[in-house]
């Protein structure tokens, strides 16, 4: 087993270099704590770039999705998320919801969302991809390392 340093432990290590995600999020994969570099996507109610995104290589990368908090529909789903372990990606964050918690549980891959929704999504690939997005305090830049475990998301700035 791997032996990892909390969140906690990186924070009271390196301090304010590191930002600190104040908003709440369930954990909802197979994975709690993930690390790696980020991409970013912002939409709204509509997962066609999350979906085109997660099909192609990810390279240990953290897809963290700006759903503006939107809980209407989902953004993600068991198959969007074995596309993501089958294509290398190592977490994605998503301020909004999925749906298929029980599937997306099984799956070796990081999910921190704030909720679940059984409603599809529009497949519009309306949006932007690999921009700076913020929610929760902290500007997610695309490149940035993202660290996250059961205590919450640290981002190097």
């Amino acid at each position: 087993m791997e032996t990892r340093l909390s969140t906690a432990d990186l924070y009271d290590e390196r301090g304010d270099e590191l930002a600190s995600v104040s908003l709440q999020f369930k954990d909802l994969g197979g994975h709690t704590a993930f690390t790696g570099p980020i991409r970013t996507v912002r939409c709204l109610e509509d997962n066609g770039l999350v979906k085109s995104l997660l099909n192609s290589p990810g390279d240990g990368a953290v897809l963290v999705i700006d759903g503006a908090g939107s809980l209407n529909t989902a953004l993600m789903g068991d198959l969007i998320a074995g596309a993501a372990v089958e294509n290398g990606w190592v977490g994605v964050v998503i301020n909004g919801a999925i749906r298929d918690r029980t599937a997306v549980a099984k799956l070796p891959l990081g999910v921190k969302a704030l909720g679940s929704n059984p409603r599809k999504s529009a497949k519009n690939s309306v949006g932007e991809v690999d921009v700076p997005v913020e929610f929760g305090g902290v500007t997610f830049r695309p490149g940035a390392v993202l660290y996250a475990d059961e205590d919450g998301i640290l981002v190097e700035p």
